[in-house]
């Protein structure tokens, strides 16, 4: 035996005692979890490139045809409208577009240049922003030697034919990295005055990544998101605390997702016949197959973005739905045919999200909702949002447990605070992210039964970062998931756990009313928080939101000794208590001692700690800080409890036992 292997004994020895008496004193179930990011896992293999079927005749499956016309009213300020007409081409690997783009200036100033996200020039080369910040990654999902892709601007015109390509200028107002050319300035050739519009006319190229960021082929499926010229957001004076209006602009980074404004998109899809397109919005006219080709039209309205997605694989299923806060929707399925015979899951999973969430917040104002699920080896399509329009996890497994349903409850709960809400996930991920991890958990114990393990979700967070600022400040993708996330849901879940779960119901509710179609703040939020609640939240805000801090207690220090009160022996147990990071509402805390007695305090943890001094005919036993972990935001539950110590005379043998011990496993080193 060496020396390390007894090391190794004494270390395993401990770890037993220490898990003993976390299960002793209900911690037990600290160590299991529930909880999973809706995120994609890993894809396992790559399927190799391959060139769409260029005659092969559709599957004999039923097509999604339903023609729908738009509705009169408008729900949002309707800023931008598109006119695309995409072509998918036989090699499934590039996009020809052609678009009209109509751009109403929002403000009361005068505007003379547009900026447009050109998201496809983040996998142009490996010197992008994008990819220099994620490492050619994104989640679990990994760039291949054919995960490069680009946009080519063809054409960018007036509609007198004056060509604006001279005036556009590629610009990185984030990092100043001129090898990215993920965002265009363009400057006009007459100023635009408040109220007017401008018409232009574009064309362009997509080549298409091999998928493993949201976008590309994998395969002959392809998923088509962020893939034509978008409008940045030019925010009016009061939008998200603005004191002067102007665009809101910047790259597409590792961490970011994206911000769009509101407005119509009218969609032309050309496809290779065999293809089968699921998209944002509805049709508005038949599938038109002719010369070899499927052409699909598409539309929708007050949506911030258009994503689709193709394959000649897809076996299509659809179900109307109605319920409280659902007038009517069209509930289409895009399945994978490895799960195809898990359909009924998919639209369990999709009813039970649309019922709750319009039930907890409002009305689900669209009339279809896509569920896309890609094949295995596209991951990096999987757990992604669109405005109506998600797509699940890959079909990586033939029975995915509750990923499945928890994946497709996570993304169609953006639908309301990605979608509707339409926060900056540039500037405040949390908003949404955070929201939906919430929302999702919330819809995970209702339809399901699954609750999750909070305490260990606390444990995770390792590197607690300032939850309001931009996407790409946090160090890493881990640290970025962990605040926006994981953090961000238990800053949520720690304000229900002061004011109630109908009160926290009712705050959600009046912040979604209020703020839908309206892209709010960090600021506008903590309003509602404290109009609803009656209460000031400037200290709550301050310490996990605008700073990184949790709230950590622990019992420091247990120190108990022999006292005599009237003659009659007692014990003086005196606990000592510490705060090591923010306060977060009153602290329980509970004291046992050895014939049973237990006694509970209640601190409001206005200092750094706090000592109690309790007299008691029997010794203290143990101490322990917030048993039932109503304080979610403990990150480091294992100095929560302490066993006291023991009287002076059972000190003593014990220590000349410890000390015997100890020689023994001494003198079993030596040689």
């Amino acid at each position: 035996m060496t020396p390390r292997n007894v090391k190794r004994i004494i270390l395993v020895t401990l770890a037993v005692v220490l898990l003993g008496i976390s299960v002793q004193y209900g911690f037990g179930t600290a160590w299991q979890s529930q909880y999973t990011f809706a995120i994609a896992p890993a894809a396992k293999s790559k399927q190799p490139p391959a060139p769409a079927p260029k005659t092969a005749k559709p599957p004999a499956v039923q097509e999604p045809n339903t023609v729908m016309t738009p509705k009169p009213q408008s729900l949002s300020n309707r800023v931008v409208e598109y006119h695309i007409n995409v072509s998918l081409r036989e090699d499934a690997r590039h996009l020809d577009g052609e678009q009209t783009v109509t751009w109403i200036n929002p403000g009361k100033k005068t505007v003379s240049e547009l900026y447009f996200h050109l998201y496809p020039n983040a996998f142009q080369s490996d010197k992008t922003t994008f990819m220099m910040e994620s490492g050619g990654q994104l989640r679990q999902d990994k760039a291949t030697s054919a995960s490069q892709g680009h946009m080519q601007l063809n054409a960018l015109q007036t509609l007198e034919g004056e060509s604006l390509l001279p005036r556009l200028q590629y610009v990185q107002p984030d990092d100043g990295n001129e090898n990215d050319f993920t965002l265009a300035k363009l400057r006009l050739p007459e100023p635009l005055e408040p109220g007017k519009s401008v018409t232009l006319r574009m064309s362009y190229e997509v080549k298409l990544p091999e998928v493993f960021a949201r976008m590309g082929y994998s395969g002959s499926f392809v998923m088509a998101g962020q893939w034509f010229p978008k409008v940045a957001v030019y925010e009016t004076a009061g939008t998200r605390g603005r004191t002067s209006e102007g665009w809101n602009v910047h790259q597409y980074h590792g961490n970011s997702e994206f911000y769009s404004d509101f407005g119509i998109y009218s969609v032309r899809i050309q496809v290779p016949e065999a293809y089968t397109v699921a998209a944002t919005g509805f049709q508005t006219k038949p599938i038109e197959v002719k010369n070899e080709a499927k052409v699909y039209q598409f539309y929708a309205d007050d949506v911030h973005d258009f994503a689709w997605a193709a394959s000649p694989d897809f076996v299509y299923e659809e179900a109307a739905y109605s319920d409280t806060g659902i007038p009517g929707v069209r509930i289409k399925l895009y399945l994978d045919p490895s799960h195809a015979a898990l359909k009924d899951r998919y639209m369990h999973a999709a009813k039970s999200a649309l019922s709750n969430y319009a039930k907890w917040y409002g009305q689900y104002p669209y009339t279809t909702l896509s569920i896309v699920v890609p094949p295995k080896g596209a991951g990096g399509a999987g757990g992604m949002e669109y405005p109506t329009l998600v797509t699940a996890f890959s079909a990586e497994k033939p029975n995915p447990g509750y990923d499945l349903e928890r994946t497709v409850v996570h993304e169609i709960g953006h639908q309301y605070w990605y979608g509707m809400v339409a926060s900056n996930e540039f500037e405040e991920a949390w908003l949404d992210e955070g929201f939906t991890s919430y929302a999702e958990d919330k819809v995970m114990e209702a339809a399901y039964g699954l609750t999750p393990n909070l305490r260990l979700e606390a444990s995770y967070m390792t590197d607690p970062a300032p939850l309001k600022q931009p996407s790409w400040a946090y160090g890493s993708h881990t640290q970025y998931a962990e605040n926006v996330y994981m953090r961000a849901k238990l800053v949520l879940v720690g304000i229900e756990n002061q004011v109630g779960t109908r009160t926290m119901q009712k705050i959600l509710r009046t912040y979604f009313q209020k703020y839908k179609f309206k892209h709010p703040s960090t600021a506008d939020f903590q309003r509602v928080v404290e109009q609803v609640t009656k209460t000031k939240w400037h200290d709550y805000f301050s310490q996990y939101v605008y700073d990184d801090q949790m709230a950590d207690f622990s019992v420091e220090a247990i120190h108990v000794r022999p006292v005599k009160e009237d003659g009659k022996p007692m014990y003086e147990s005196v606990v000592l208590i510490k705060r090591n990071g923010g306060t977060n509402g009153e602290i329980p805390i509970v004291m046992q001692f050895t014939d049973g007695t237990r006694v509970t305090k209640n601190w409001a943890a206005g200092e750094t700690h706090i000592q109690y001094k309790q007299v008691h005919d029997a010794p203290l036993e143990w101490a322990v800080v917030d048993p039932n972990h109503t304080n979610v935001l403990d990150n480091k539950v294992i100095n929560n409890f302490m066993q006291a110590q023991l009287p002076e005379s059972s000190r003593a043998r014990w220590s000349l036992g410890a000390a015997k011990l100890i020689e023994g496993l001494l003198g079993s080193l030596s040689w």
